[in-house]
């Protein structure tokens, strides 16, 4: 996650779209281990809102924080930066 403004921007893969104007995106960062110095995996999962249900799973997107929207909501989306490639 980047600061950038007043508002922080995280990049990440969307996990869900199955609720209405909303999403969980899954945003990945790598830490340092304090002792051993390898980098390891970390995930977080944070549920963005989606006014327009563009997203599809798989999306990569940029999301935004914001004031809370809901319980659970207060990220929204940026921009959808590489659409999921569909393989039937």
């Amino acid at each position: 996650m980047s600061k950038t403004g007043n508002a922080r921007t995280a990049s990440g893969t969307v996990l869900s779209n199955k609720m209405d104007k909303s999403i969980v995106v899954q945003v990945e960062r790598q830490v340092k281990h304090p002792i051993y110095g390898k980098y390891i995996k970390r995930t977080n999962k944070i549920h963005a809102h989606d006014p327009e249900n563009e997203c599809q799973e798989g999306d990569l997107v940029t999301i935004e924080e914001t004031k809370p929207i809901s319980k659970m909501k207060a990220w929204k989306l940026s921009t959808v930066d590489r659409k999921a490639t569909i393989i039937n």
